[in-house]
């Protein structure tokens, strides 16, 4: 699978003039419906001239705008695709390369895009001693989110997974606030309760950390960090293998930056069984 246009963003970004990681950021912030408009329409969004637009696409490797905008509308369609539409026939699955291989390359291409500078500036963010850290998933991407709260919480205080149903988790936006961060982990089909639980906690402040595939959740305009891992498989369903990867790496990351402080905290919590 070719690098999607989200990874090659997130890959080249540091390289970036202040115009182009503009134009970058608004793409993100509005993925990929902004790229799907003309280019006077895209560098009116982002606030900067049309000729900006055009060197961000060259950046990114693309020889012309049409070019980008085909590769947004392969992922587009993608991105809308359901279990159903993506059950094979015998035919197409026996072509298939074997699931393993596929998650293993998964893995591979995710972190060839994650810098160690995004996986630290999660970790700065959930190390500050006075945040308060929600975690919290979708249908079948919430295992994770309870998974990476329950080392959370045996790192450090105020670490809250919110389960149930979507009434639960907003009693809680009175308590999320500006110290805050909350970790979202939704994949396609994007659930709109999540969304619109990420809107209100970023509109209160809180940092908002998303854990998504290579198509961006819409909640990627509201997440201050986003991580795009890849869950396309030869299945009629996503893997959360990758995402998983990623809990693990940002647990071994906060681990080690806690240091001490994290250390007796466990010693703790073992004390106290």
């Amino acid at each position: 699978m070719n690098s999607s246009v989200a990874e090659i963003v997130a890959e080249r970004l540091d390289t970036m003039p202040a115009g182009e990681r503009r134009a970058a950021q608004t793409l993100v912030a509005n993925y990929p419906l902004i790229g799907l408009k003309t280019v006077a329409e895209f560098s009116q969004s982002a606030g900067i001239s049309s000729p900006t637009i055009l060197r961000f696409v060259a950046r990114l490797g693309f020889q012309n705008y049409a070019e980008f905008q085909s590769a947004l509308q392969d992922e587009l369609a993608a991105q809308l695709q359901s279990p159903l539409s993506r059950t094979a026939t015998p035919a197409q699955a026996s072509a298939s390369p074997p699931l393993a291989d596929a998650v293993i390359e998964n893995i591979r291409e995710t972190f060839r895009h994650v810098s160690e500078r995004q996986i630290s500036d999660i970790v700065e963010a959930l190390a500050a001693p006075r945040a308060e850290i929600y975690l919290v998933g979708g249908r079948f991407t919430d295992p994770v989110a309870r998974y990476m709260s329950a080392h959370m919480s045996i790192l450090r205080p105020g670490v809250v997974h919110l389960e149930g149903q979507e009434s639960l988790w907003h009693d809680r936006l009175a308590d999320i606030g500006k110290r805050d961060v909350l970790i979202v982990l939704d994949i396609r089909r994007y659930q709109d309760s999540l969304l619109r639980f990420s809107e209100k906690a970023h509109k209160r402040g809180a940092t908002v950390v998303l854990f998504t595939d290579q198509w961006l959740s819409p909640i990627a305009r509201f997440a201050r960090h986003v991580i795009a891992g890849r869950t396309a498989v030869p299945s009629a369903w996503d893997s959360s293998a990758t995402l998983m990867v990623v809990a693990e790496t940002v647990i071994g990351s906060l681990t080690r930056k806690l240091g001490p402080e994290g250390a007796r905290r466990i010693k703790e919590v073992e004390e106290l069984r």
